[in-house]
């Protein structure tokens, strides 16, 4: 069988400090001309450049599922939008056997000015589809992406949510071979999240390809049979699912038990802080099994924000999430109104809680609401030591993410 994608030798360099767009005016263009000549002198003839991608080989066969998951920075956006013909590589080939829908981020693909109606004929025949194919799809996409009400509205009025689910539906329903898809679903919300990965899955029935892209490894995991793991702009595996996302989440594992980041105005909430520490208030990366793990959160709110949650994740390094909280949890009136400002926050998970081993931190800050995401962050790893103790490992090699120690009573009843 011929496979329906082919990359050959794919690499994609960036002139660091170039011009900004692809399309310029005339004064833009002979502006760039005139300072040619000094960016040469200035860098003795030599520009900073950087490699997103490099030396990038792999086949996909008609009707898989292929993940592909690296840590920010790997590539995984870049690889995309080359094979949906976004950008073109420096070097290399590309075959694609089928026509491409993609889905990368909120705003491609669709007009802002045109009404929900329109942008899906306009996908359409993007496609190559006749209006008549478009037409017999239509109630199903109208159905699926639930944005009846505002079909008739121009979509630069819909949320990033309502955005999304039309742009799923689209993409979905109008029967291309490939589907590429990435982070985008996580702005929808959690029931629309799970109907996007069941429509993926029987898009592959129906023997179509799914690219997918997600820092989830649940989704990942139930969605992918292989998985492609980038870093640093290389490929470093190509595989079954369930290996590739335990070296994902084991690569360069070094335990880190802070994270910070500037300020950034651009974003609605956007995260500056995050650190694990002890009772007296260190960082550690280490805790004993019977101590309890203690989160220190500094983020800042640049808008006023309604619905908003900040949230955290444990991950195991096989890529089941342990636990998911935040802090609406105890204080619902959070998700009322938070004022501009800057914000700490404060969490626990009690000792003898976690079982032995390492773990991710990922931090999530979004509107609970909508599942608009306004920074999200893989901020920490930590490790949860073994101390000897009733419910640690202790060489047992319990199984389970939670080793809670519990109160067990025991009577004897007979001799």
């Amino acid at each position: 069988m011929q496979p329906i994608i082919r990359v050959q030798g794919l690499g994609k360099q960036y002139h660091l400090g170039g011009p900004a767009a692809v399309y310029s005016t005339l004064r833009e263009t002979l502006m760039d001309l005139a300072r040619k000549p000094l960016r040469s002198l200035r860098n003795n003839g030599n520009g900073s450049r950087i490699w997103a991608l490099q030396d990038i080989d792999f086949e996909v066969m008609p009707g898989e599922i292929v993940g592909i998951i690296g840590r920010n920075g790997a590539g995984k956006s870049t690889l995309l939008k080359i094979l949906s013909r976004i950008t073109e590589p420096t070097v290399g080939r590309v075959e694609l056997f089928g026509r491409v829908a993609s889905l990368l981020e909120v705003g491609t693909g669709f007009h802002p000015e045109l009404t929900g109606r329109e942008n899906i004929f306009l996908n359409g025949s993007i496609l190559g589809m006749a209006r008549k194919e478009i037409e017999s799809k239509f109630d199903e996409i109208v159905e699926f992406s639930e944005v009846e009400r505002f079909l008739d509205t121009p979509v630069k009025r819909y949320s990033s949510g309502m955005y999304v689910r039309l742009a799923f539906a689209v993409a979905a329903h109008l029967q291309p071979e490939i589907l590429i898809v990435d982070e985008v679903l996580a702005v929808g919300d959690y029931a629309f999240q799970q109907k996007c990965l069941n429509k993926m899955q029987d898009v592959s029935t129906g023997g179509r390809t799914v690219l997918f892209v997600s820092h989830n490894m649940g989704a990942i995991s139930r969605l992918t049979q292989r998985c492609i793991v980038l870093e640093q702009g290389h490929i470093v595996a190509s595989g079954p699912t369930t290996s590739a996302i335990q070296l994902y989440m084991t690569s360069g594992l070094l335990q880190r038990a802070e994270f910070t980041q500037n300020s950034s105005a651009g974003k609605a909430m956007n995260l500056l802080r995050i650190a694990l520490v002890d009772e007296r208030g260190e960082v550690r990366s280490e805790v004993p099994y019977h101590d309890r793990l203690r989160f220190i959160l500094d983020y800042e709110v640049n808008k006023t924000v309604n619905g908003s949650s900040v949230g955290i994740v444990l991950y195991t390094v096989d890529g089941t999430c342990a636990m998911v909280s935040g802090d609406f949890d105890s204080h619902p009136e959070l998700l009322g109104t938070r004022e501009p400002g800057r914000y700490q926050a404060m969490v626990e998970i009690p000792p003898c809680w976690l079982n032995t081993g390492r773990y991710t931190v990922t931090v999530s800050l979004a509107n609970a609401t909508t599942g608009e995401v306004y920074d999200h962050v893989e901020a920490l790893v930590l490790k949860v030591l073994d101390t000897g103790t009733p419910g640690s490992l202790h060489g047992v090699g319990r199984k389970g993410v939670l080793q809670p120690i519990l109160d067990w009573t025991t009577t004897q009843v007979s001799r």
